[in-house]
């Protein structure tokens, strides 16, 4: 993947030295970058991995489905704060994921513990459960649950 896209960074320096040799201009490099694009794009199987723009297109995707996740659980919590009564009843359930290495964990930990209402408060030295304390259990469980696989699936697709 970095050696993909610092052949594409070459291939847009390149371009921009022969096509603009007295100047150098930002939209010459811009062009040079897609063609670069291309390029790699025909010969990425030499490369032995997939083209490094579907990561990157990934990692977007993971941004994305964070801050509707964030938008969401905020919403959630909320509404609970502003309701005349408190009715929450706050809980610890157990989490099985199915992410392996310590980054996938350490991830989805964080983009949990990010979003308002749910804490990952332990991870077990196996790895692989994660114990989530909520705000409320009995109305948010299924919704964090959701959030978790969304999170997961998108970890993955950017890690793998």
């Amino acid at each position: 993947m970095r050696a993909q896209l610092l052949l594409n960074v070459m291939i847009a320096f390149l371009w921009m030295l022969l096509v603009d040799a007295g100047e150098v201009r930002f939209s010459t490099f811009l062009t040079g970058y897609l063609v670069g694009i291309g390029i790699i794009f025909l010969m990425h199987r030499f490369f032995g991995s997939q083209l490094y723009l579907r990561r990157l297109f990934a990692c977007f995707k993971l941004l994305f489905i964070f801050i509707s996740e964030l938008v969401q659980s905020s919403i959630l919590v909320l509404r609970q704060i502003l309701s005349p009564q408190l009715k929450i009843q706050p809980g610890i359930f157990r989490y099985e994921t199915v992410l392996e290495s310590d980054l996938e964990i350490t991830t989805i930990s964080l983009l949990l513990t990010l979003t308002p209402g749910s804490v990952v408060m332990e991870v077990m030295p196996e790895g692989n459960v994660l114990f989530v304390h909520a705000m409320d259990v009995e109305s948010e469980r299924d919704a964090i649950l959701s959030q978790l696989k969304n999170f997961e699936k998108a970890i993955m697709e950017v890690t793998r």
